[in-house]
């Protein structure tokens, strides 16, 4: 698998996108002020992963996404892995994410990467969705936020390639 940036004049597989996050102009938006990189096995495209300067020395993960065929085969986690050796080798201090109350997999996974629960948004799907969200035969309706010291020589920090194969 070879995961990098896409090109200026490449489109973001949207479809992809979209499996993560359920409303074009969100997506669009972050895709707009963000890095999008994808993850490629031959010449498809199985994952990509958006990340988003939010502050001075802070960088979000603000979309993950892996082909179905694929979930469970540690795809997600070499994108996880790979965001984090990016953010840290582009010198931020601190890399965020959210997830939804009921994307129960993503929790675990992140934990798994070095990830610490931070707080509660209260509502955040309800306030800015207009749709109900439903997953793991739960509603969506608070986002976990998560974060990782990337300053520390944590266990967790992946000792990755930037261009896996």
């Amino acid at each position: 698998m070879n995961i990098r940036k896409i090109g200026p004049h490449e489109a973001p597989p949207m479809e992809l996108l979209l499996l993560a996050d359920p409303s074009v102009s969100v997506v669009e938006g972050y895709i707009e002020r963000g890095e999008c990189y994808i993850a490629l096995v031959e010449r498809e495209i199985v994952g990509v992963y958006v990340l988003l300067p939010t502050r001075p020395g802070t960088v979000e993960l603000v979309n993950i996404a892996v082909v179905e065929h694929l979930h469970g085969q540690g795809v997600g986690k070499r994108l996880v892995q790979h965001a984090i050796a990016t953010a840290k080798s582009q010198g931020y201090k601190t890399i965020e994410i959210g997830t939804g109350n009921s994307s129960l997999h993503q929790l675990g996974l992140y934990q798994k990467c070095g990830f610490r629960i931070i707080g509660v948004d209260r509502d955040y799907f309800i306030r800015h969705y207009p749709e109900e969200i439903f997953e793991n035969d739960l509603q969506c309706i608070d986002m976990i936020r998560l974060e990782q010291d990337l300053t520390t020589d944590s266990v967790f920090l992946p000792v990755i390639e930037m261009n896996q194969e």
